[in-house]
């Protein structure tokens, strides 16, 4: 990793000419002849002989990591062969010159001249790795002192002081060797990193933030090597150590002050990498959506590819949770189906979900029927920003029981580029969403909730010309306003019933407005059957009345408040339908009826819609029908529709007919 030109040389702990010398002395022994060596297993092994040296080492708290045995990695013991003349050969350079209480820098500077034609990464592999041996020798030898007779007699040879007699004194320095050490580990590591980065296809050379990361990885390498000089002396100086010696605090204020620097060159170099990678991942991500867009406009003979690139973590081979068995599965169980990619996030409505497993389960009921050929996989959208905490895993694990069907069986699994696919391409914004997919793969409809909604499984195979085909078939009629939320209506269709749906939630129009539709029904001498809808947000005021409406008889009710809100959904799936195949209320009455049924939810009135069987449907306001209701004796020789609320309607005020008109009202109101 050769340092390019610079105009500047590189400062170690400030800009003077002195400073500006010793850099170029250091700079002027890197001479690297192009080999490259692997020294990432070197590095675990080296850490390994430091952990283990540690671990001897009286009134230090050590971590747990664990100990890798390398010894049987024979491409490393190949790379030792190799190198341990070079290793060897540097740590009696740093025996021999520590010993002596020589120059640091000049110690410095022939250890880089014995590694010259090495990259910067090997450089300080291999110095760590002459220190290692010298570090681990030191404290075998120490370890050995009041165990093994071979032990105590070197150490006596070699002057070695007796560690556990001095634990207590020598505490402050040991602390002081360990931190240092780390340090060095930490700016190694990142140095390493950095030169693994080159081989990426992600990142140029000449990306600022590479470039700066290589401008200063000489001086990162210099503090290294001067951080182990100063180690060595520091063991070297324990060797034959007079009692003064051990008192003397000089050496520990001197390690402290390197491992600051240190540290600091650490925080600044992992500052640039971090940004290295932030750069390789969004070119990674940018390459993994391009790929996807490639591969959905891309014709396959089966939904696998697709599947794959959308669903599976390569490391696991069983990516899915099947929700019928509770079991996990692979991805072959989709082949060549029709597969509902049900899309959301954790704050899914429940009203939302009760209803798709409802027609999941009818659809699986009669698995003979052509519409029932599907399966369903959730994947769930989650903003990898936010915290991930134990509360929204059990809300993760929660939904997942709770569906019938597939779902991807980790909560993160899909990855960076899917997520975007699926927000820019299918336009996933917080709400739920049903893409279909057919046996091949391709998108049939990036967004089926809305037939599901007004059709279920009949919509199948959810395609568009599918949906157009439906919209023809079907009138503005009581099977398609209310479908099958009370399974009373067919039977007082089927009964020739008058029927009544009304809403609102002013509770007592609603008291007034169902005695006088008795009234008129009794004089009229008809069947008259009222059902209360509610509102398309059934809070506890709705919830309120509904208790309140079967405690006074007033009318049925939908008991559950799931059937009130998929009222409203369908009617608003209706709308959106409809706009997708260009409609509108200029151009279309189912249109003009939904958007009157609609401004009647979000107006503060109660309203009604009135049907005779599965005949035409007749809608009015509160303030029509109810003085229309109250007014019968006067209208009910004439003309009415269907049979009960009369075409044309008289002002009390005025005496006029009065205009039927239409109210349009923000949908935010």
């Amino acid at each position: 990793m050769a340092a390019e030109p610079q105009k500047q040389l590189p400062q170690l702990t400030g800009s003077s000419p002195d400073n500006d010398a010793m850099m170029k002395r250091f700079l002027e022994t890197h001479a690297p002849n192009g080999g490259e060596i692997d020294v990432k297993p070197l590095l675990h092994f080296i850490e390994d002989i430091f952990h283990r040296a540690e671990a001897g080492i009286p009134g230090i708290l050590h971590g747990t990591q664990a100990q890798v045995d390398a010894l049987d990695d024979k491409a490393l013991l190949k790379m030792l062969e190799t190198l341990s003349y070079t290793i060897n050969r540097i740590s009696s350079e740093i025996s021999y010159k520590c010993s002596g209480g020589g120059d640091a820098h000049a110690t410095t500077v022939a250890i880089c001249k014995i590694l010259s034609s090495y990259s910067w990464d090997a450089k300080v592999v291999l110095a760590l790795a002459a220190f290692s041996v010298n570090y681990g020798e030191f404290w075998l030898v120490a370890q050995l002192y009041s165990t093994d007779p071979l032990g105590k007699r070197l150490a006596i040879f070699k002057q070695f002081p007796d560690i556990l007699k001095y634990a207590e004194t020598l505490k402050p320095k040991f602390e002081a060797l360990t931190n240092l050490i780390k340090a060095m580990f930490d700016v190694t590591k990142c140095i390493v990193e950095f030169k693994e980065l080159l081989s990426s296809q992600y990142i140029a050379p000449d990306t600022p933030e590479l470039v700066t990361a290589t401008f200063h990885i000489p001086v990162a390498v210099y503090w290294t090597f001067r951080s182990i000089v100063a180690c060595a002396s520091q063991i070297m100086g324990l060797i034959g150590m007079s009692h003064e010696y051990i008192e003397s605090t000089i050496e520990a204020w001197e390690l402290t002050s390197l491992a600051h620097m240190v540290n600091n060159i650490h925080s600044h170099l992992m500052k640039q990498l971090n940004l290295c990678n932030q750069h390789i991942e969004e070119k990674r991500h940018v390459e993994a959506f391009l790929t996807l867009v490639r591969l959905f406009e891309t014709i396959h003979i089966d939904n696998t590819k697709i599947l794959e690139a959308l669903i599976c973590d390569k490391e696991d081979p069983v990516p899915l949770f099947d929700g019928s068995t509770k079991t996990r599965a692979n991805i072959d169980v989709l082949r060549r189906k029709n597969v509902l990619l049900f899309i959301s996030d954790l704050e899914l409505s429940l009203d939302e979900l009760s209803m798709l497993e409802q027609m999941f389960i009818e659809a699986r009921s009669q698995p003979e029927r052509p519409h029932s050929q599907y399966e369903v996989v959730w994947l769930p959208v989650l903003d990898r920003s936010t915290t991930w905490n134990e509360t929204k895993r059990k809300q993760f694990e929660a939904l997942q029981q709770q569906m019938p069907w597939y779902s991807v069986y980790e909560p993160f699994q899909l990855g960076p580029a899917v997520i975007r696919y699926i927000k820019e391409v299918w336009h996933f914004n917080k709400k739920a969403l049903i893409v279909v997919l057919d046996p091949q793969g391709r998108v049939v409809n990036p967004n089926a909730i809305h037939m599901m909604w007004i059709w279920g499984s009949l919509a199948f195979p959810f395609s568009s010309t599918r949906e157009e085909s439906l919209w023809k078939e079907e009138s503005w009629r009581l099977e398609l306003l209310a479908d099958a939320i009370d399974p009373l209506l067919y039977t007082w269709v089927s009964e020739g019933k008058y029927i009544c749906l009304y809403g609102g939630d002013d509770m007592e129009w609603m008291r007034k407005f169902t005695l006088a539709m008795r009234g008129v029904a009794q004089a009229a001498k008809i069947q008259l059957e009222m059902l209360y809808v509610g509102k398309s947000n059934p809070r506890d005021k709705v919830r309120k009345n509904n208790t309140t409406i079967v405690v006074e008889k007033l009318s049925h009710v939908l008991q559950d408040t799931t059937l009130i809100w998929f009222f409203w959904a369908r009617l608003e799936s209706m709308w959106y339908s409809k706009e997708k195949h260009g409609k509108s209320v200029e151009n279309d009455t189912i249109m003009q009826e939904i958007m009157a049924m609609l401004s009647f939810d979000r107006s503060d009135q109660g309203w009604a819609v009135i049907s005779k069987g599965s005949a035409e449907l007749v809608r009015a306001k509160g303030d029509t029908i109810l003085p229309a209701l109250i007014g019968f004796d006067s209208w009910k020789e004439k003309g009415w529709t269907p049979g009960i609320i009369p075409k044309r309607v008289i002002c009390a005020e005025c005496g006029l007919p009065m205009e039927k008109i239409l109210v349009y009202s923000c949908c935010t109101d």
